[in-house]
């Protein structure tokens, strides 16, 4: 059921005859007035029934069951749901959305669950059936066609699709996580990743998708010169890939769908190569001066360029007036911040920059110690990856054996890149 912002049931579907609209009442009384969302776990149990939920905006998509089910299957399906629902009523659908488009919505229900399954939640193959008008299907399919797409193993691609130039576009994407004491000890490092693809291929292909897995390589050079590899973990895939050729010998092999869809994400926890590396020294001259001095060196190749670099610099809350040196880029002293603003729009690899500051504070009543907060920084740096995963190859094999062309870009951006002072 959905729920509104007051408890008030907008739409509801019963599956089965165990839960009843009266319950919505528990969760109205127990959650929503009690202002337990976002604060407590999303999951309750009330008089022997379980609500499992999540919000979009400020409506509330709750799934109620008496059964023994596996939570991570039912939220799989809200957000699969929600994301449905985006598709049709577009990305800030509200409640008055949903009101004016109630057949829609039911029919939606009705196509995405049966009996208290989860059935086709696929948007490409449920907008070629269930179409009001303001979704405009690329084809009309054949209904023999049509029924094989929706009953099918494959419902995230159907047959037929036809392409002038056979293109895949493969985007590494990063985020570097690190936090680092005022010792120097490094407290937290590690990448995450996902591989994001744009394929335009003609027909039904299967890829085969490489990266440098140390499992693989390894096995791959038994006997023969080693060469290095990477430690990918917790590998998420779409679910166009075949799961059981990945368990057996580490092999991405899928039939992909048509245009954007995220491949896979991984974390990578050894070896991360560290974009940049700060050298931060800070004095405190009694209560009225404190000066911070930074050093920035870039560790990528001189070949590469890190963008949009940001380094916000904390400083004391009772900062008057703060006198900046920097050897690049610009610096400004942001007092709602309470912090020194450095931005550098091209920063070259191998480049070392400096930055030394002079505050002047005002005198407190009641003194405090600083509790200097972490310096954070953010950036993007297009062509490197941190983990060192690259692509080794992407192998498409269809019937009529055409040529397709493939580009791959990486990209490493900061997470929660912090150092403490």
């Amino acid at each position: 059921m959905v729920l509104n912002q007051k408890g008030e049931i907008m739409i509801s579907r019963q599956y089965r005859d165990d839960v009843s609209r009266v319950a919505a009442d528990s969760f109205r009384l127990q959650v929503i007035a009690a202002k337990e969302a976002g604060s407590q776990a999303p999951i309750r149990r009330i008089e022997n029934c379980s609500f499992i939920y999540t919000r979009h905006l400020n409506m509330y998509f709750v799934a109620l069951t008496k059964s023994n089910v596996n939570p991570a299957l039912v939220f799989e399906y809200l957000f699969q749901k929600i994301r449905v629902l985006k598709a049709y009523l577009g990305e800030d659908f509200d409640g008055n959305s949903m009101r004016n488009n109630m057949t829609l919505i039911y029919e939606l229900m009705d196509e995405t669950m049966d009996f208290g399954y989860p059935q086709n939640c696929a948007v490409d193959v449920l907008q070629m059936y269930i179409n009001l008008a303001n979704v405009k299907p690329q084809d009309e399919p054949e209904p023999e066609q049509l029924t094989k797409q929706i009953t099918g193993a494959i419902d995230w691609r159907r047959e037929g699709i036809r392409h002038k130039r056979n293109e895949v576009y493969i985007d590494v994407l990063e985020s570097v996580n690190l936090m680092i004491s005022t010792s120097g000890a490094i407290l937290r490092n590690e990448v995450t990743g996902r591989v994001q693809m744009n394929t335009k291929l003609t027909g039904m292909p299967e890829c085969k998708f490489g990266l440098n897995d140390k499992l693989v390589i390894e096995k791959e050079s038994a006997g023969g010169k080693k060469k290095p590899g990477v430690e990918i973990d917790d590998c998420v895939f779409h679910r166009c890939v075949r799961l059981g050729k990945f368990d057996a010998d580490r092999t991405i092999t899928f039939i992909p769908p048509d245009g954007e869809f995220e491949l896979m994400r991984y974390r990578v926890n050894d070896n991360v190569n560290l974009p940049f590396r700060l050298i931060p020294a800070v004095q405190e001259e009694g209560q009225t001066k404190c000066s911070i001095n930074l050093k920035v060196i870039a560790n990528f190749s001189e070949k590469l360029f890190a963008t949009h670099v940001v380094i916000k610099i904390p400083v004391p809350k009772n900062t008057s007036k703060a006198k900046i040196k920097n050897s690049f880029g610009r610096a400004k002293y942001e007092p709602e911040q309470n912090a020194i603003v450095w931005r550098i729009k091209k920063f070259p690899g191998k480049a070392t920059c400096m930055l030394s500051s002079d505050m002047e504070l005002v005198r407190t009543v009641r003194p405090k110690a600083w509790d200097r907060p972490a310096i954070n920084v953010d950036f993007q740096v297009p062509m490197f990856t941190a983990s060192g995963v690259h692509v080794r190859f992407l192998r498409v094999y269809d019937k009529s054996g055409y040529h397709t062309n493939r580009w791959v870009r990486y990209i490493t951006k900061a997470g929660g890149y912090q150092v403490k002072i």
